[in-house]
């Protein structure tokens, strides 16, 4: 790995921004995460961007356009596999995470598009699963962009402020991130159930109680 990241920071410029590029893309589209991470991926494109030869915003572009194009294709091998995807060898290993990852989005729809694409695992799987389960395509676009977006451009701003510590980055930030967004997902799911406990509640205290 650490010779190929070399090989990717010492070529042309213009190259090693189709690299990135491909390898964000084909992560969802092709399930190469299984190998390569995304936001090692990315964070590498930050690297070559923090180097001079390419402004930041092309990278960040990039990336982002790259991720949402390959969610979108993911979701179409999801639609028309369905079963004969989700039966690859590739995943034998991880039945027990697919069937995760199935359920987080039978409970969550949109918001586990989000939130799959700060997971690893489930950044490769979820736009599959999310075109085999048939979810309304506009409702995936919409959180697979903001998804996209907010990883996409957070990832390279990160490569592009470690610089050379790319690898400490890489690693921590992508086992940290994925905490936080966890976090914050299950503290969203909280609060929603509350305010919608209360919301029942509210709404049943005039029919339960005393006449007058």
């Amino acid at each position: 790995m650490s010779s190929f990241v070399d090989t990717v920071l010492n070529v042309d410029p213009l190259l090693a921004l189709v690299i990135v590029g491909l390898l964000v893309f084909a992560e969802d589209a092709l399930f190469v995460g299984f190998v390569i991470p995304g936001e090692t991926a990315a964070v590498l494109g930050g690297v070559v961007a923090s180097r001079g030869n390419l402004p930041l915003w092309s990278m960040m572009v990039l990336v982002v356009f790259a991720a949402v194009i390959g969610d979108t294709i993911g979701y179409e091998v999801g639609k028309h596999l369905g079963p004969r995807m989700l039966n690859l060898k590739v995943l034998n290993r991880r039945r027990a995470k697919l069937e995760k990852a199935q359920d987080f989005l039978r409970r969550r729809g949109g918001l586990a598009v989000f939130l799959g694409r700060f997971i690893a695992f489930f950044r490769a799987v979820m736009p599959a699963l999310a075109g085999s389960s048939r979810m309304h395509y506009p409702k995936f676009l919409a959180f697979n962009a903001a998804g996209g977006l907010v990883w996409g451009a957070g990832f390279v701003l990160l490569g592009f402020l470690a610089g050379n510590s790319y690898e400490v980055v890489a690693k921590t930030a992508g086992r940290d991130i994925t905490a936080v967004i966890v976090a914050a997902g299950v503290t969203a799911v909280i609060i929603w159930r509350i305010r919608k406990s209360r919301a029942k509640h509210g709404a049943a205290l005039p029919a339960d109680g005393p006449e007058r």
